[in-house]
């Protein structure tokens, strides 16, 4: 079986600064309601635990 060759030259290489800053993209509506909900999902749960818990 052929392993792939793992040269320096083949690897991707990332500056820290570039890696460092995320940003979240949504462009469909269907994935900015997947993300709000799971926002106030985590909220409604962190109330709930700290009022009931």
């Amino acid at each position: 079986m052929h392993e792939p060759d793992h040269n320096s030259e083949d690897r991707v290489r990332i500056d820290a600064r570039d890696a460092r800053g995320g940003e979240v993209i949504l462009r469909r509506r269907r994935n900015r309601t997947i993300f709000i909900a799971g926002l106030v999902a985590f909220a409604v749960l962190a109330i709930a635990l700290r009022l009931f818990g």
